[in-house]
């Protein structure tokens, strides 16, 4: 787990001190992640701070035509005063177990996405047409290169940013942030997505698709489903404010911090 201490005043507010963007899936969109970039980058500019974290809450592969690109782009990413966090998702999760022999999920990646991050990374669909689980397992393995999986393998699963919590699909209801399951982090939905508690602290989270940013007074959903819709979201949190960036074009409005 990557964070800062909690804190705790009127309304949830961020990590003193601090800036945090927290970008949504960006499943191999990698257009829609430059955009997204730019437009955080201009953020800065606008109102600077000396201080800023720039979380990935996962998924930034599968379904679109860029993961390959996706990566690289991230793994290379430096900007001065800026640290980015990376946070593994469900489909990062699913690729490092096929990296690493895992054959029982093949059939389901290819078929949610996985068989678009091979084309990212110059596979042809001839070439797996008919191929056995373990067959697909070595072509996988050839064309992604170490530094690809190396970079994936340093992904974290949770950021806490004072009163925020930032992690791929949500939390376990009930249960202690370090009490968690990996499982539930990268993969759970109707158990939190329906729970109205107050966690002790605010969820940021993607996973589930939402045509518009879902904020409830206990979490907030920012995946805005960029893969199909073309809108790719970040959530900007510093002390008591958060506002919104997408790659809509429309003119968003900042989201105040609930009471």
């Amino acid at each position: 787990m990557f964070g800062f201490s909690p804190r705790r005043e009127q309304g949830p507010a961020g990590a003193r001190g601090y800036r945090a963007y927290a970008v949504g899936d960006i499943h191999g969109r990698v257009d829609l992640l430059e955009h997204l970039l730019a437009k955080i980058h201009a953020d800065l500019q606008r109102r600077p701070t000396r201080k800023t974290l720039l979380v990935f809450v996962g998924d930034l592969i599968d379904r679109g035509p860029s993961s390959a690109q996706v990566i690289e782009r991230l793994r290379c990413y430096r900007r001065e005063g800026v640290k980015p966090v990376f946070l593994l998702g469900n489909h990062e999760e699913v690729l490092l177990r096929i990296l690493a022999g895992d054959s029982t999920v093949v059939e389901s990646w290819l078929q949610f996405g996985g068989l678009q991050c091979l084309q990212s990374y110059g596979v042809t669909l001839a070439r797996i047409r008919g191929r056995s689980a373990k067959q697909v397992i070595e072509i996988v393995r050839t064309v992604v290169p170490k530094e690809h999986v190396q970079f994936l393998e340093t992904f974290v699963d949770s950021c806490r940013f004072g009163d925020y919590l930032f992690v791929h699909a949500g939390i376990r209801p009930g249960i202690e942030v370090d009490q968690q399951s990996q499982s539930d982090l990268r993969w759970i939905r109707d158990p939190f997505l329906f729970d109205e508690s107050d966690h002790g602290f605010v969820v940021v989270h993607g996973h589930t698709i939402s045509n518009e940013v879902d904020e409830r007074p206990n979490r907030i959903g920012i995946d805005t489903g960029a893969y199909r819709s073309g809108v790719l979201t970040a959530l900007a949190v510093e002390g008591t404010e958060r506002w919104l960036i997408d790659t809509s074009g429309r003119s968003r409005a900042g989201i105040p911090a609930a009471d």
